[in-house]
């Protein structure tokens, strides 16, 4: 029998599911959608850490990545965040592509795969 264990689940889907040692994220946004490219990638991100540490996990064990952008215009700005929060030598496969967003103010999400530690 395989475990699969689901925190803070709800109707539509769990925010962490773990199974056999591989956590995988439901989608992150920002705290504040009235802020820019640069302040919504850093606290979409602060949710990514703390979600982690909820599962057991952190940045170093990131395993994949799928960040959505809403204008491709804002990558680089994005980038430069992202750059800066990924410990040098740990960076996951990563795709980013551009895509529409569940709220119009929304200007990038994340989903990850980790390892536990």
């Amino acid at each position: 029998m395989l475990l699969i264990q689901r925190k803070e689940t709800k109707q539509r889907m769990s925010r962490i599911v773990i199974h056999q040692g591989i956590i995988y994220l439901c989608g992150q946004v920002c705290a504040d959608a009235t802020q820019n490219i640069e302040h919504q990638t850093q606290t979409m991100l602060d949710k990514v850490d703390q979600l982690l540490l909820d599962a057991g996990s952190d940045r170093q064990h990131l395993l994949s990545a799928t960040i959505y952008i809403k204008d491709m215009q804002d990558f680089q700005a994005m980038n430069t965040v992202w750059d800066s929060w990924i410990p040098e030598g740990h960076a996951p496969a990563r795709t980013c592509v551009q895509a529409s967003m569940a709220r119009p103010e929304l200007l990038v999400e994340i989903s990850v795969v980790a390892a536990q530690k």
